[in-house]
């Protein structure tokens, strides 16, 4: 084994799963006080929920096998045969990094039910997901899949975890419907700060999402994390200039915009050089900026943007490899390189996984809602998540 690199990746899964909770705080001081521990709750038990059956199943289908292209076998169920030595990092090592990246894509999706999801429904939606959306994207892209042998490269999860989490979202929102209320009268985030610690948990958590995921301690680590931190610098600075320019630079807008550059560099984190990510941060902030206005527009209630943000922005990185990938970074040529095929194979990444990841989710939650209600009551909506189905309250 190479001690530096397992030293590094094991620093990388801590800090990809520091994100959890901070997807949890991002969300909770988002919503009405009377919600606040569902929110953060929903974070805490995606991480239970992954770690269950990424070790009883999940791993094995994701990355040992292969069948048909679109998932892989049972032969590393309980984690059989899966090593602590060899070389390089032990495959366990890899396991449970992997482990990490799902439960933070099961987590970004509660933004779309928010103060309205029964919990017991979430448990039955977040199994289902996880074994019916995130690990065929897992095994397409990072377990030898066809869209890997077609040659799409996701480095850290544009696809895989921000594009299936961003519109399977939005399916979701779309089949629980608005809260009550939503349109009618104001519903305003009851604490703004705890949704600052939780995005600089997530800006923090991000070097080991996107620096790990060279799996190594190696100059593909180092430039995906500065590229990252350049990105979500220029896509914060453009959503602030944007929303200065519409009234005040509100520090809400200012960490959501970190965030959609942060989901936009990731997939491209290992591909591209700094001028790039410049570019790609500024297109980030103004592109998720517009698409949150279009979702508040339309009267779409997918609640705290995950669509918006890591949706969208996820598109559009997965798309800017195709344009910047540069051959003495990651070793592949984008367009700008001379090599346009690389962009019409991300395209059609995408618009897969755009439509795969919708159309799935949608079925998921009728089916789901089918066999038990996936909304709670009026009454209970009304009082809030936090009493009736937890029975506590976050502020006494």
């Amino acid at each position: 084994m190479e001690a530096g690199d397992v030293a590094w990746i094991l620093a990388s899964t801590a800090l990809v799963m520091l994100m959890i909770p901070g997807v949890g705080f991002f969300y909770a001081g988002m919503v009405r006080k009377k919600n606040v521990i569902s929110m953060i709750t929903l974070s805490i038990v995606s991480a239970i929920i992954v770690g269950a059956l990424w070790t009883v199943y999940g791993y094995s289908l994701a990355f040992s096998g292969d069948v048909g292209g679109f998932v892989g076998d049972l032969s590393k169920a309980f984690l059989s045969g899966v090593s602590i030595g060899g070389d390089g990092i032990p495959e366990m090592l890899f396991m449970i990094y992997q482990m990490m990246f799902a439960a933070v894509t099961l987590a970004i999706i509660t933004s779309a039910i928010a103060e309205r999801m029964r919990f017991s429904a979430f448990l039955i939606f977040g199994v289902l997901w996880v074994t019916l959306v995130y690990i065929p994207f897992a095994h397409w892209l990072w377990g030898g899949g066809w869209l890997a042998k077609l040659g799409a490269l996701d480095f850290a999860g544009g696809i895989v975890v921000h594009v299936s989490s961003g519109f399977g979202a939005l399916a979701l929102a779309f089949v629980l419907g608005k809260r009550y209320g939503y349109g009618e009268h104001p519903i305003e985030p009851h604490n703004i700060p705890l949704t600052l610690i939780g995005g600089a948990m997530l800006w923090f958590g991000w070097f080991g999402f996107n620096g790990g995921s060279a799996l190594a301690a190696n100059e593909i680590a180092v430039n995906a994390i500065t590229v990252t931190f350049v990105a979500s610098s220029f896509a914060g600075l453009t959503w602030m200039a944007i929303s200065w320019l519409k009234g005040k630079p509100g520090s809400l807008g200012v960490i959501t915009g970190v965030i959609a550059g942060l989901a936009t560099i990731t997939p491209a984190a290992g591909f591209v050089d700094v001028r790039a990510a410049i570019v790609i941060g500024i297109i980030a902030g103004a592109l998720c900026f517009t698409a949150l206005e279009f979702r508040i527009r339309k009267g779409i209630d997918e609640s705290l943007d995950a669509w918006a943000v890591h949706g969208v922005g996820g598109a559009f990185g997965s798309l800017a490899i195709g344009l910047f990938a540069n051959p003495s970074i990651g070793g592949y040529a984008g367009l700008l390189y001379g090599n346009p095929s690389l962009l019409t194979i991300q395209l059609i990444a995408v618009a897969v996984t755009i439509a795969y990841s919708f159309a799935v989710t949608f079925a998921i939650a009728k089916v789901v809602d089918a066999v038990t209600p996936l909304r709670v009551s009026l009454e209970e909506e009304y009082v809030g998540l936090d009493i009736p189905q937890h029975g506590e309250v976050g502020y006494a």
